[in-house]
């Protein structure tokens, strides 16, 4: 019997795109996707199944379809995406929630792996030039996000202790850049010019989008447990960033965020949270060597990753986008996987 795996989050932009590489996995047999919002990508094995934002019924789906893995990509790493008690709710009390359905009597879970974000570091004056998995944070959490992803660790490792016999996988992650995901260091990207702090040009990195659904689907195929940075090889300075996206820079001043935002909020409203302004500062570098250890070999270095965001911006602006959007109809969804006027592979 093949693999069964839930994904969290499968509404998330993270959770659509883990489904569809797992509908690609022909040891997958069954994939249940959870959400308080239908997919927004074209999925054709995974079962959507609607929940509350703190998967108050995971216990009983766990129950009733068996899964021998759980993929946890629900986990909210922008503090401007929602109010801080909604952030805790999913986070916090989601997490609380997903491992007491792993740890019930009688539980199938074999295998748990869940998608974090190297915001648990922080970023501050004094850091080291790379962050190990093992190094602590030079300076408390000041930002909901970041307290809320430190939280969830809590329990991840709280869970593994407790359940030696289920693989657990957490994976934190570098900035994010590709041609679809939208991240607040994307949207600064895109704005007609970028901004910096004065007096600041801190080095990041970053992990291409792809690169992100590899790795997350390498620690599944490969069970391979315990903590991994995830990305790509190298550091840049801000000012590169922007010049390799071929963008102007513009200073702000280095004082509160509401003086600091005003600039943006100009320009077009881009995404400048507390933890953004942070990493504008100070910048971060995390020790990506240990998943390497293990066999994974990225497909972008943090330099080719902004590279191939710029290519993806620049086409953008000459072909447009012309990729129709997708939208969940489960009337429709269920035309296609259950009537018989369907053709279905022979294969």
């Amino acid at each position: 019997m093949g693999r069964r795996i839930l994904v969290t989050g499968l509404g998330t932009f993270w959770g659509g795109r883990v489904a569809q590489a797992l509908e690609q996995d022909p040891t997958v047999d069954i994939i249940v996707g959870l959400d308080t919002k239908p997919p927004s990508v074209e999925l054709e094995r995974t079962e959507f199944v609607r929940v509350d934002e703190n998967y108050s019924i995971l216990a009983r789906i766990v129950r009733a379809t068996q899964v021998d893995t759980i993929v946890h990509t629900f986990l909210v790493v922008n503090s401007d995406q929602m109010r801080a008690r909604a952030m805790h709710e999913i986070n916090v009390i989601g997490t609380m929630n997903l491992f007491a359905a792993a740890s019930a009597a009688g539980s199938t879970v074999r295998h748990v792996v869940v998608k974090s974000s190297s915001l648990v570091y922080g970023s501050a004056v004094g850091d080291p030039t790379w962050f190990r998995e093992d190094t602590p944070r030079t300076k408390p959490p000041r930002n909901r996000v970041e307290r809320s992803l430190i939280d969830v660790e809590g329990y991840v490792h709280d869970f593994a202790e407790d359940n030696p016999h289920v693989n657990v996988s957490l994976l934190r992650f570098s900035n994010v850049l590709g041609s679809d995901i939208v991240t607040p260091i994307s949207q600064l990207l895109q704005q007609p010019v970028v901004p910096y702090i004065l007096g600041y040009d801190p080095r990041l990195q970053f992990v291409h989008e792809i690169d992100v659904v590899r790795s997350l689907a390498y620690v599944l195929d490969h069970e391979v447990a315990g903590i991994y940075n995830v990305a790509g090889d190298g550091l840049l300075p801000w000012s590169e960033v922007a010049a390799i996206c071929a963008k102007r820079r513009v200073p702000m001043l280095p004082v509160g965020t509401s003086l600091a935002t005003l600039p943006l909020k100009v320009l077009g409203g881009a995404d400048f949270n507390p933890e953004t302004i942070d990493l504008l500062k100070y910048g971060r570098g995390i020790d990506n060597r240990r998943l390497v250890r293990t066999g994974f070999r990225y497909q972008y270095t943090s330099a080719g990753t902004v590279a191939a965001f710029a290519e993806a911006m620049r086409l953008r602006r000459t072909i447009g986008d012309h990729e129709p959007g997708y939208r969940y109809e489960s009337d429709v969804e269920q035309f296609f996987r259950h009537s018989p006027a369907v053709v279905r592979d022979q294969h």
